[in-house]
């Protein structure tokens, strides 16, 4: 500071040195012309205002001026690391988005694949009760088949017992005769 203060007194004694030189040789009177007291006063309230304001004032405009700078500077750093912070979580959201998607679209896959695999299981069980049905059907049919001869033949039995009992007229009891027809039919379906 001291030597700043020192610059500036050397620069207006160096501004007012020609100034000096000058009144001394121009005519004395003149608006334009400078005067040298003038300039002298002047040259001297200056400095003690410099000086005075140096002494008061520089140190805390100066204070003032490097805090700010340097809360400039922190402000900025600050900004720097919260750039470079928005710039990292962009990149994990950008990643957890990603790592979703992925999720989502394998769910979307396991879901595709246990529905497929329902319906091809729905698809055997009703094949298979499909096939029980129609086998069971079968069965019903065999055994009603089975019914209606054993039907038939009974009938058929009793008619040709009442035939054969008039054609005949031999008196033979119907145990007897019906003993008879089965032991005929049987040899007849063994044919």
């Amino acid at each position: 500071m001291r030597s700043f203060l020192i610059r500036a007194l050397t620069l207006v004694a160096v501004v007012a040195m020609p100034a000096f030189a000058s009144e001394a040789e121009a005519p004395k009177g003149g608006l334009l012309s400078p005067a040298g007291g003038l300039m002298f006063w002047t040259v001297l309230v200056f400095a003690i205002l410099f000086f005075v304001l140096s002494k008061f004032a520089f140190k805390p405009i100066l204070a003032a001026v490097e805090g700010r700078e340097q809360e400039l500077r922190e402000t900025m750093d600050q900004a720097k690391a919260d750039r470079e912070l928005a710039a990292q979580l962009l990149a994990e959201q950008k990643q957890q988005l990603e790592a979703a998607r992925a999720d989502a679209q394998k769910i979307i896959a396991d879901g595709r694949a246990t529905a497929e695999k329902m319906r091809a299981d729905l698809m055997e069980h009703t094949r298979t009760q499909q096939a029980d049905m129609l086998e069971r059907a079968k069965r019903d049919i065999e055994s009603e088949k089975q019914g209606a001869i054993a039907e038939l033949r009974r009938e058929a039995v009793d008619l040709a017992i009442a035939g054969a009992s008039k054609v005949i007229e031999k008196n033979l009891d119907d145990a007897s005769n019906r003993a008879l027809v089965d032991k005929y039919l049987a040899a007849i379906g063994s044919k």
